[in-house]
């Protein structure tokens, strides 16, 4: 069976680095593995709009800016194909028959949608394209024959509900879908990223992102002004590691090279927090460390950025051959799907056989 990849992202905002640790650096190294004959990275703007229909203006204008992002974090499109989910209309017709195989009571228990729920205030008014996302998810992941979905540990739940799905639909209906398996990164660092202000999560609302496209200066304010160790007050004081978003950062982004580049008094990221645990080492120290880091690991992104916004027209054009390839298997998938349920009509030639025969008569 060929392997095959999907995954993509809700364009709501500029991604940030949260994204590029959880997501984006992983996905560049599996379309250099050459072990996947296919991968498939969505912009889920038919997603997005589940909770933003008041507002497409604002999933519309970010489509192009999460384009730039993947490219410039170093997607290439020509080993991955970019796609638009709403340019592809197969994805709607496979949700329509993939609600009938999946109850309410199922969907009401799915522990992400719940989270996800209660995080919108959804609670008493729930936009049903919003709490269908698990099936529209699994029309997604189904159409292209994705046999592996790179996810974080809170999309796990929608994973487990498309894999119920394909096997309800094989057993009503003969072995069609695929049965995808999530890919789980191994290393806590890029599991979930903390806003810089030491909340839980980064967002574009809380103001505690550090996004891909930062400039320098706006890079430095924002390191410079990170949470760390609240009683870490001078700096003869021991500090903590544990919830100090610094050396959280710092386990997602530094290696060796950047401590003999930019801090050879340490030979590598145990000795810093070693010192800093026990005294004598400043935030402010640490905080430089991780700028310097953070700006070699970004001053290549935002170059190629760059580069590619001087050829919008050619986002664009990528963004279209993209959706086209996507559509093309979207497609065949379909046909295969309509088949196998015996909706196929127009094509199934022994049933229109066997009606001329029988009208005959």
């Amino acid at each position: 069976m060929s392997k095959i990849i999907l995954t993509g992202d809700r364009p709501t905002g500029k991604l940030h680095i949260g994204h590029y640790v959880g997501s984006l650096r992983r996905r560049v190294e599996l379309q250099n593995s050459g072990e996947y004959e296919k991968i498939f990275i969505m912009i889920a703007d038919a997603q997005a709009l589940t909770d933003n229909a008041d507002n497409p203006e604002k999933v519309r204008q970010n489509i192009i800016e999460v384009a730039l992002d993947y490219l410039s974090a170093g997607l290439d499109p020509s080993k991955v194909n970019i796609l638009i989910q709403s340019q592809i209309p197969e994805l709607t017709e496979l949700s329509f028959y993939y609600m009938n195989l999946v109850t309410v009571s199922r969907l009401q228990r799915n522990p992400t949608v719940k989270s996800e729920i209660q995080m919108r205030n959804f609670e008493t008014s729930i936009p049903v394209g919003f709490f269908c996302y698990p099936i529209s998810q699994a029309a997604d992941i189904t159409a292209f024959k994705a046999t592996t979905v790179p996810v974080g540990d809170d999309q796990l739940p929608m994973i487990e509900q498309t894999r119920e799905i394909v096997r309800k639909f094989n057993d009503i209906y003969g072995e069609t879908l695929v049965l995808p398996d999530a890919q789980i990164a191994t290393d806590e660092a890029s599991r979930r990223l903390p806003g810089t202000d030491g909340g839980a999560k980064m967002s574009k609302s809380l103001g505690n992102c550090i996004y891909l496209s930062e400039t320098p200066a706006d890079l430095k304010t924002k390191v410079m002004s990170m949470y760390t160790d609240p009683d870490h007050i001078k700096i003869t004081d021991p500090g903590k590691i544990e919830g100090n978003t610094v050396f959280t950062y710092l386990d997602a982004f530094a290696r060796p090279e950047h401590f003999e580049e930019y801090l050879p008094d340490y030979s590598n990221l145990d000795e810093l927090k070693e010192h800093y645990q026990r005294g004598g080492l400043g935030d402010v120290k640490v905080k430089k460390f991780l700028l310097a880091v953070l700006e070699e690991t970004l001053q290549p992104i935002r170059a190629r950025r760059g580069e590619y916004q001087q050829d919008i027209a050619g986002v664009y054009d990528i963004l279209k051959k993209g959706s086209d390839a996507a559509r093309e298997a979207a497609a065949a998938t379909l046909d295969e799907v309509r088949a196998a349920m015996k909706i196929n009509y127009f094509t199934d030639e022994a049933l229109i056989a066997e009606h001329i025969k029988k009208y005959k008569q």
